[in-house]
């Protein structure tokens, strides 16, 4: 997928066109994930569309819920979702970090030859 340690450092254009396809990616993990949420907090929940819109987008960010949650399967799903949602911000974090690291520590190891 990247280039080897024995490879030259890729040049500008192809280096912004690996980090675009990984922008893409994530915006598309962050759409399935706010999906999820958004469902599952209309259909569990009972939430209206925009309520759950709302709590779906404040779980996934890490600030926390918004409207209180009246059934166990309600409060069951959004545990479930809480910890998905910080898993999957590490995961996306990870995702978009990767070409700047690679990048970073090939230049380092060819600068160190």
């Amino acid at each position: 997928m990247y280039e080897q340690r024995n490879h030259p450092l890729l040049s500008r254009a192809k280096f912004a066109r690996r980090v675009a396809r990984r922008l893409l990616l994530a915006l598309f993990l962050v759409g399935i994930a706010l999906g999820l949420g958004v469902f599952g907090y209309h259909y569990i929940g009972g939430l209206s569309w925009i309520d759950s819109l709302l709590n779906a987008s404040m779980i996934l960010g890490g600030m926390g819920p918004v409207d209180p949650l009246h059934s166990d399967a309600a409060k069951l799903f959004a545990s479930g979702y809480a910890l998905f949602s910080g898993l999957a911000f590490v995961g996306i974090a990870g995702l978009m970090i990767g070409p700047f690291a690679h990048r970073l520590l090939h230049r380092f190891h060819i600068e160190g030859k």
